[in-house]
């Protein structure tokens, strides 16, 4: 890790359950994501992620006017998706709706793009899921070139050409910060190498040090087109509280429901007693606990995946908003003092 770490928090606009156990309205969890960005920037997190989907378990399905919003009420926190889905949504609109969010945000705007692992999009824009991967190619392509600035010559094979092109606004930086998002495909790993962009690895399951070999691939491939290193970053869930049982009791029931609910859409079977905790434990890619135990098992990741940053999303299906203040409360004042602590420390080397 060559750069200074980067600790930020992601979410998906997870539709939340009130006191009572109701489901809360997508206006509502709209308001509560942005109370939540507030938050998070008042207690010192680097980052702030929202995700777009489009079905009805997440409120979010345009991250850009969420982020918006934020941008408004917030002074110094780093504001991007996570992630854009670039290949249902046109290059251009893309980097100019962002572009209008770092201007709002004086210069502090980034975009995760990436295929989607979810695909409601694509019907709902009159795309062919056969193009899943044409689609990603291409648009990627674009949008490389359009973050290079200047006036755009491109040809591709979904949209129409591009000749001599200029599009507005351009950001005050001349370009916007972009990563693309990687579930662990070693193709995927190597497009984000060629076309030199930041790769953030979605690790949601299993051990996160299996992943080394993409960090590495990744690196061997910018050595291989000579050109810089370039940042790692990690997506991961979590969850934290005052205690280790008071974490695992206010998650458990809540994401074991979303993850049969996402399961049983793709084929998973439901799950299996003790693989929360399984996930929890050193071997899984759940960072559950105190903000103390929570802080061990990511500076442990980052340390062993040479990550340049972590992004913790802390939504969890119906987990509630007033859980989720209370953990992103502890992650900015607890944990994140305390995995640079730790990674400070010669026996974190």
């Amino acid at each position: 890790m060559s750069r200074p770490l980067e600790l930020g928090l992601d979410t998906f606009g997870d539709v939340t359950v009130d006191e009572a156990g109701t489901l809360v309205p997508h206006d509502q969890v709209i308001r509560n994501v942005i109370e939540e960005a507030v938050l998070a920037d008042r207690v010192g997190v680097d980052f702030f992620g929202v995700g777009e989907h489009h079905r009805a378990d997440f409120a979010v399905s345009s991250p850009e006017t969420v982020l918006a919003a934020i941008a408004a009420r917030t002074s110094r926190i780093r504001l991007g998706s996570a992630v854009t889905v670039l290949s249902s949504d046109d290059p251009v609109r893309v980097f100019q709706r962002f572009a209008t969010v770092d201007a709002i945000s004086g210069g502090r705007a980034e975009v995760i793009v990436g295929r989607g692992s979810f695909t409601e999009s694509f019907p709902l824009f009159g795309l062919d899921l056969a193009q899943y991967e044409e689609l990603f190619e291409d648009r990627l392509d674009l949008f490389a070139r359009l973050l290079e600035g200047g006036p755009v010559t491109w040809s591709g094979s979904t949209r129409a050409p591009l000749a001599d092109q200029e599009v507005f606004p351009r950001p005050a930086s001349g370009t916007i910060t972009t990563w693309v998002g990687v579930g662990g495909s070693p193709e995927s790993v190597v497009r984000a190498a060629r076309h030199r962009l930041p790769l953030m690895l979605a690790i949601i399951g299993g051990d996160p040090r299996r992943f080394r070999t993409f960090v590495d691939l990744y690196h061997r491939a910018l050595d291989d087109l000579g050109a810089p290193r370039l940042p790692v970053g990690i997506h991961s869930p979590g969850h934290v509280a005052d205690t280790d049982a008071e974490a695992l009791d206010q998650l458990r029931d809540h994401r074991r429901v979303m993850r049969d609910r996402i399961g049983g859409e793709r084929g998973w079977p439901p799950s299996r007693p003790g693989e929360f905790e399984a996930q929890v434990g050193p071997g899984g890619s759940l960072y559950v606990g105190s903000p103390e135990t929570v802080a061990k098992k990511i500076a442990a990741t980052v340390h062993a995946l040479d990550a340049d940053r972590f992004d913790m999303k802390y939504s969890a299906g119906t987990l509630p908003h007033e859980a989720m203040l209370r953990s992103i409360g502890l992650y900015g004042t607890e944990v994140i003092p305390r995995v640079r602590e730790l990674l400070a420390r010669p026996a974190a080397a």
